[in-house]
């Protein structure tokens, strides 16, 4: 007498330490001790957890959206953001036209140096004029910067 061939369930192939695989209860198109595997229902379910919390994220951020409190807290936030954009700003400014006029004090230096080099004789004029060039260019960008700043406030 030939019959269905017998499912021999094997519940010692576990690698984790916890039970993954096991005979599946009362399943009616398989064979009653095949195996079910965990890890891909418990997938199956982190997917619509996900669909749903999307959803309910989705809806939330509408409601916040029209809300006046929300609107309210995002304006003052960008009030605020808009605040201390204009301070750090104003700040770069005077940073950078401080290590210009610094810079310009450098080459007032060098200046007199080339300078005092070229009447003893020492040096070509060339090298007095572009102390002269350097320093007056960063003279420049240093008050520039500093003028900026005060055209700014006003």
């Amino acid at each position: 007498m030939v019959g269905p061939p017998r499912i021999r369930v094997l519940p010692d192939l576990d690698a984790a330490d916890r039970a993954s695989v096991h005979p599946a209860a009362g399943c009616v198109i398989v064979a009653p001790r095949t195996a079910k595997i965990e890890s891909v229902s418990f997938a199956s379910n982190a997917k619509k957890i996900g669909v749903v919390t999307r959803a309910a994220t989705h809806v939330a951020g509408e409601q916040a959206r029209r809300s006046r409190t929300f609107q309210a807290v995002l304006g003052a936030g960008r009030a605020t953001m808009q605040s201390f954009g204009h301070v750090a700003h104003q700040l770069w400014l005077e940073v950078t036209g401080t290590i210009f006029l610094f810079m310009a004090i450098v080459g007032g230096v060098a200046l007199i140096h080339e300078y005092t080099q070229y009447e003893a004789g020492k040096a070509a004029g060339s090298r007095v004029v572009l102390a002269i060039c350097f320093t007056l260019l960063f003279a420049w960008f240093g008050v520039s910067s500093f003028w900026r700043v005060r055209k700014k406030r006003s």
